[in-house]
């Protein structure tokens, strides 16, 4: 089932599909890491590693993997789970996703949740959310595309404060993690995971067109070529760019990471 409720504006928003194929992204690299790993009970899993940045570095691989739900794992999944060291589970889904099918996870690791669509600290935005709302519906209609409820998702994930918390939570999650590897996850693995992800590809230095394809990745990984497409994540960049001007500052200003986090990260990540 791919229809997923994204709650993170005045009402509930369904996320579902609407894509372009990855290759359209011709000249491209992504690495061979991307396809190595094929768990059978969860969806989209892969490592984060194996990009190139801007000034030389490569993003280290077997440390940060990215998955859709965790519920189905197989005892074969969760033993190549411990033998990969992955010592950290970080969920980005609401309550009732992880009361209807609660993560497994290998013995030993720690399960922490960042719930990226959770009322804890109120229904706060940081634009006027009406605004917001009626400039994400404007932009799916202009762009095209396939779910205008997606369209309107990504841009909340950067406006909502809610989803701040949570996001920031997971990349300090991943800095403090020096025991083993981290996975992090919602249901699909393309929406939630797929921004979380571009956030920290783009912290650490990988180039956009790059961070772009690997969020297209989750159209051949789920075998849908219409899963995500790259309007979505153009629109949360986009709000990123109107609320705070980059995607450092966005990180600084918005998800409250401090020098010794974004060092943590590079530190733990880039070699």
């Amino acid at each position: 089932m791919r229809v997923r409720k994204l709650v993170v504006v005045v009402a509930a928003v369904a996320v579902t599909a609407g894509g372009v194929p990855v290759a359209a992204w011709a000249g491209v690299e992504t690495p061979a890491v991307v396809s190595a790993v094929n768990l059978e009970g969860a969806r989209n899993f892969r490592d984060v590693g194996g990009y190139r940045t801007t000034d030389g570095h490569t993003v280290r691989t077997g440390v940060v993997f990215r998955s859709g739900r965790l519920s189905g794992l197989t005892d074969a999944d969760l033993g190549w789970l411990a033998a990969a060291n992955v010592s950290l589970d970080v969920d980005l889904r609401n309550v009732k996703e992880r009361h209807d099918e609660p993560d497994r996870t290998p013995a030993g690791a720690r399960y922490q949740v960042a719930d990226v669509v959770s009322l804890e600290h109120g229904l706060r935005f940081h634009d006027n959310a009406a605004v917001t709302l009626v400039k994400a519906i404007a932009a799916g209609l202009l762009t095209g595309s396939g779910d205008l409820g997606q369209s309107i998702g990504y841009p909340f994930m950067v406006d909502f404060v809610g989803a701040d918390y949570a996001f920031g939570d997971l990349l300090r999650a991943i800095a403090a993690n020096g025991s083993g590897a981290t996975v992090f996850h919602c249901s699909a693995g393309k929406d939630r995971t797929g921004w979380g992800t571009a956030v920290l590809l783009s912290l650490l230095g990988v180039p956009r067109a790059t961070v772009e394809a690997d969020y297209l990745l989750s159209n051949d990984k789920l075998g849908d070529p219409e899963a995500v497409e790259p309007s979505w994540l153009r629109a949360a960049f986009a709000e990123v760019d109107h609320l705070y001007g980059s995607v450092d500052a966005y990180a600084r200003q918005g998800l409250r990471l401090d020098d010794a986090t974004i060092a943590a990260l590079k530190a733990r990540l880039l070699v």
